[in-house]
């Protein structure tokens, strides 16, 4: 009757057996072009899961709708899993209008039935839903009324992203004011909350990551998180001026950050495959025109002991 805790201690015993030991944290990445999945590099990583952001309005729009289905159809293909989230339809900050639920049920719950039968089961409500680049940023509280209209559109064959965050000043409140706009009902069931945590992941810290889990399991202990935007950031403002060793060392630095939290994290998307040339906002772990930054090959090797 001994046998199992016998097992248990012979493989403490054995070297390198607990060294091998895999993060269980699943590691995918977030794109929006669909060459992403045909690229060899990509292909070397083995990565299981993307994410692709799109505008709350693509069904009314035949390029965003076409972007999406490609980029969806492409990824299926590749037997990636790709999760969906719903953003803004303009990304100047404090410019894009707030949609209306009855405008949101409508537009939005057509999007994600067309996306449902082409194979997609995992969606977010509204993508970093507290930045002021986002028409939520002011309002919580609907983006709790588009959560429950998610959840309503979806069914429960899906996993939704119920609230999706950046870990900036302030965020506690906005998850607060999440939460009480939310009925207790739809806190029965786990509830996956985002985080995109660039400014821990950038700045070697971990007090904005951990900040949101507590934030949010103050308000319902049964959460989960994934990491759904993160990454080593190349080039950024005037704060992170174009350096690729830097983004390297960084993108090192996530995967210490999700292994840290692994109790709680159960997926995490870096944030890019592609990058920009250094012009504006570029996370890219290869450049442009394919080639391999610094940061590919840490990615890549860090990538052996999580999960896919």
């Amino acid at each position: 009757m001994r046998i199992l805790p016998l097992l248990a201690l012979a493989a403490l015993l054995v070297p390198g057996v607990a060294a091998h030991a895999r993060t269980q944290v699943n590691v995918g990445l977030g794109d929006q072009s669909a060459a992403m999945f045909s690229n060899p590099d990509f292909l070397r990583l083995k990565v299981k899961k993307a994410r692709y952001f799109v505008r709350w309005d693509a069904m009314r729009q035949p390029a965003a709708r076409n972007a999406v289905d490609a980029w969806v159809q492409t990824a299926r293909a590749a037997h990636v899993r790709p999760l969906v989230h719903i953003s803004t339809n303009n990304l100047a900050p404090k410019k894009a209008k707030l949609p209306a639920t009855s405008t949101y049920k409508r537009d939005v719950g057509s999007l994600v039935r067309h996306l449902k039968r082409l194979g997609v089961r995992d969606f977010g409500t509204w993508n970093e839903a507290n930045h002021k680049s986002q028409p939520t940023y002011r309002s919580a509280s609907r983006a709790a009324s588009y959560y429950r209209l998610m959840r309503s559109a979806c069914g429960s064959k899906c996993t939704i992203v119920a609230l999706d965050v950046l870990d900036q000043r302030g965020v506690e409140g906005y998850i607060g004011r999440f939460f009480k706009a939310l009925p207790r009902s739809y806190r029965s069931r786990k509830i996956v909350i985002g985080i995109h945590n660039y400014s821990d992941t950038n700045r070697l810290r971990s007090s904005g990551t951990s900040s949101i889990i507590h934030t949010v399991r103050h308000y319902d202990r049964h959460a989960k998180f994934w990491l759904t935007e993160t990454g080593g950031v190349v080039n950024f403002g005037r704060s992170f001026p174009c350096n690729t060793r830097r983004a390297a060392s960084r993108t090192s630095y996530m995967f210490s950050l999700a292994k840290k939290y692994d109790s709680y994290i159960e997926r995490l998307y870096s944030y890019n495959f592609f990058g920009a040339n250094c012009n504006g906002f570029d996370a890219g772990l290869v450049a442009s025109n394919g080639t391999r930054r610094p940061a590919y090959n840490v990615f890549r090797a860090k990538l052996r002991s999580f999960t896919r």
